[in-house]
């Protein structure tokens, strides 16, 4: 049966931020793995910058005795090009871990927020849904 109009505006900013708090988890799981794979490109390609003398010249010590213009440019080549594969790698433990997580699961969908009936039940291996009759068959991923 459908839900009184302030109970389901109370119910639609529940859902609306327990959607929002997933999605920023989301976003900082994926901001921390992709931080921590891709940390040797960044590290790569910002001494590649700073030592080369058209773009910072920095005055260190590593600059002056071990990096000239030849080597800097080499070093912000590697980095790109070592980037690639590191992105597919970080995607695919974002992918994988989200996976396992189960927290694109996690959603949950604003129907609930209008009708009376539909509960929060756990599904599987713990990961929240929402069904009238939580279905343990059904799978988010194949």
């Amino acid at each position: 049966e459908p839900r009184s109009p302030w109970c389901c505006l109370a119910w639609t900013l529940v859902i609306g931020t327990v959607n929002s708090l997933v999605f920023l988890l989301n976003l900082l799981l994926m901001f921390v793995i992709f931080t921590i794979v891709l940390l040797p490109t960044i590290v790569v390609v910002y001494f590649g910058f700073q030592c080369h003398s058209q773009v910072l010249h920095s005055s260190a010590r590593y600059c002056q005795s071990f990096l000239d213009d030849n080597s800097s440019s080499a070093l912000i080549i590697l980095g790109f090009v070592i980037m690639s594969p590191l992105l597919v790698v970080a995607m695919a433990i974002y992918c994988s871990l989200a996976r396992r997580l189960q927290l694109l699961v996690c959603f949950q969908p604003y129907s609930l927020a209008l009708y009376k009936g539909g509960r929060w039940c756990r599904r599987g291996e713990g990961a929240p849904c929402c069904a009238r009759g939580c279905n343990t068959q059904l799978k988010a991923w194949v």
